[in-house]
């Protein structure tokens, strides 16, 4: 058996590593250079009006007699629950030490461009969203994928395609197994709780959930997403305003480190732009999800009735996971030098990296628990990701049989400890490739649909045509 997860574990970092490298990574870049194009700069010149109808969103009363599920800010909330997660974390540590200090750099310059790909992403899930017999709005980017793409042929293979990525991804991959995991170890480590009680929790958490459907989830989201974000922001924000001497050496290494082009030694000093490029943009994407199609699926269950806005409160997703969260792991591990240790990685890195920077055992107390509530909030956020995936492929199969499976998956990941996890974060790797893949396809084929409709919409805006920028 050890053999056996051995040749597995190989083959998913060699596997990973060919598909990310460079094809996908080309292809994330060029389609956020392409959207940054059709939209005019939308994530630097509109950015302000995002935060604008972010904060405005979170009024029921401003959607409330709009066509939808959930109000913008809980779609919002509902796809940062699967984004901000123990990529914050664990996967950064990861990227720094795979890629170096350089990797952050990749990470931002991915999250920039990667705003405009999720733009479009949210604003073509809402515009191309379906209801059911019930009155229940839904939809996603296997959507857009079938029914916007001129080759219809193409559009259909693209979106089974994607469904079934999504599906294994969310089941399989890191947006389940991978987060169970993090949380069973992060109560294990510091509040002695056993793996098998914690799986026990789990499953019941989750069935408990997931029964109420989108509604459930997103009030559950919009809740605890924004108290989470708070806590660990505010902890990293403690530890960089008490070493802001530190910030321009920082700042200095992390681009030194982004453009190294020979290798000068070992450990972290041997890293090139390569892995600096290949790891910064391949974590960054596990992180924020921009480019993987993901936050079209909350975003079709959104109030309202202008896609435009869906898609600007969607696109503030990104800039929160990566510009603000992802940053703020950063210049935590970064400041407390104990990236050029070896043997720390992942929240090992992590936690000792915020103890020290508070100077206390209250900062490895607060990773453990953003660790636990991220993985948990992960984990519903893409059990109704791979619920759609499934009512997509399977129309008439009823859906408590997917949340069955996904809950007893999610059960065992909370036992599953050891070296071999690496094997289902590769997992989540491959399938977020095998997600980006049809969705920038699809995303090349939209472009001039997206120009359209921002094109429209911003105009309208300007001229007063809209008392309500959600729509009536």
């Amino acid at each position: 058996m050890t053999e056996f997860l051995d040749n597995l574990l190989n083959f998913t970092n060699v596997v990973n590593g060919m598909i990310w490298w460079p094809l996908v990574i080309i292809m994330l870049f060029a389609c956020g250079i392409y959207m940054t194009y059709q939209t005019r700069g939308i994530q630097f010149k509109h950015l302000i009006t995002a935060i604008r109808l972010m904060f405005m969103s979170r009024k029921k009363s401003v959607t409330e007699n709009t066509a939808g599920e959930i109000t913008p800010f809980q779609a919002l909330m509902t796809a940062l629950a699967a984004t901000v997660g123990n990529g914050n974390i664990a996967g950064v540590a990861t990227a720094i030490i795979a890629g170096g200090a350089g990797a952050p750099f990749w990470m931002w310059i991915t999250a920039l461009f990667g705003m405009s790909t999720k733009f479009a992403e949210g604003m073509l899930g809402l515009k191309f969203r379906k209801q059911a017999s019930d009155g229940e709005y839904y939809g996603g980017a296997m959507y857009y994928m079938e029914e916007g793409i001129p080759i219809k042929r193409l559009g259909k293979i693209l979106a089974i395609w994607f469904s079934l990525a999504v599906m294994f991804m969310a089941t399989f991959g890191s947006g389940n197994m991978a987060q169970s995991n993090s949380i069973a170890l992060a109560l294990k480590s510091n509040f002695s709780v056993d793996y098998g009680f914690t799986s026990l929790i789990l499953f019941v958490l989750c069935i408990v959930i997931l029964i109420g459907g989108i509604k459930r989830i997103a009030s559950f989201s919009d809740k605890l997403v924004p108290a989470m974000i708070i806590l660990y922001v505010g902890a990293g924000l403690v530890i960089i305003v008490t070493n802001l001497d530190l910030i321009p050496s920082i700042l200095a290494e992390v681009i030194d480190s982004a453009f190294t082009f020979q290798a000068v030694g070992g450990g972290i000093a041997g890293h090139t732009i390569r892995e600096a490029l290949r790891f910064g943009v391949e974590r960054g994407t596990l992180s924020s999800e921009s480019g993987i199609g993901s936050c079209s699926i909350p975003a079709a269950a959104s109030k309202g009735s202008e896609p435009v806005a869906q898609g600007l409160v969607a696109m503030m997703g990104t800039f929160i996971d990566t510009i603000i969260v992802c940053s703020m792991t950063t210049f935590v591990i970064l400041s407390s030098g104990l990236h050029h240790q070896s043997g720390l990685d992942s929240v090992a890195l992590t936690i000792p990296a915020f103890t020290n920077g508070l100077n206390s055992e209250l900062g490895g107390t607060i990773v453990s628990i953003s660790s636990a509530i991220f993985g948990f909030t992960t984990l519903i956020g893409w059990a109704y990701i791979g619920e759609s995936g499934f009512r997509y492929l399977f129309k008439t199969v009823n859906v408590n049989i997917y949340r069955g499976i996904f809950c007893i998956f999610a059960a065992l990941g909370a036992l599953f400890q050891g070296q071999y996890l690496t094997i289902v974060w590769n997992f989540g790797g491959i399938a977020n490739a095998f997600m980006a893949i049809p969705n920038i396809i699809a995303l090349f084929f939209l472009g001039k649909v997206v120009k359209e409709a921002t094109s429209d919409y911003f105009n309208r805006l300007n001229s007063k045509q809209l008392s309500n920028p959600f729509g009536d």
